[in-house]
């Protein structure tokens, strides 16, 4: 697991490198990645272009399914509510995210998109895995910036 987190966490990196916001995702079954992933919102002027959203897509694409059944996502910050909803829908077994955002997140903060009684499914959820590193990231980011 660890080591999944830690290509999520290179994801995050090379995303920070072309100037987007450092999120990672990397979606895996049965300890084998089908895809890893990093924001490129800005790149392709695209709202939804965030980490988990272009995992889960090329994910899907690799599997020929709509629903990834037995697979798990490795996420370098909490999802957002976006996020969130598309992992339900993918039918995601397992997420493990490193970094809590109380600010924009919609798993454990704002929108708690699983806890809905009109979400489909709930993926098992295990927040703050390498979180100092992951929030310490975003951190030097948002510094150079504002």
């Amino acid at each position: 697991m660890t080591d999944l987190l830690a290509l999520a966490l290179d994801q995050a990196r090379a995303a920070a490198d072309r100037g987007e916001v450092p999120v990672g995702a990397v979606v895996a079954k049965d300890g084998a990645v089908l895809a890893a992933a990093g924001n490129r919102v800005e790149e392709l002027a695209d709202p939804t272009a965030h980490a988990e959203m272009l995992a889960l897509r090329a994910a899907a694409a690799a599997l020929g399914e709509p629903r990834l059944e037995g697979c798990d996502l490795y996420v370098t910050l909490e999802p957002c509510p976006m996020c969130a909803a598309a992992i339900s829908l993918a039918r995601i077994r397992r997420l493990y995210f490193a970094a809590y955002d109380p600010k924009g997140g919609g798993v454990e903060h704002g929108a708690r998109v699983f806890d809905h009684p009109t979400c489909h499914h709930r993926p098992e959820v295990y927040g703050g895995l390498r979180e100092a590193e992951a929030a310490a990231m975003l951190r030097a980011f948002f510094r150079v910036r504002r």
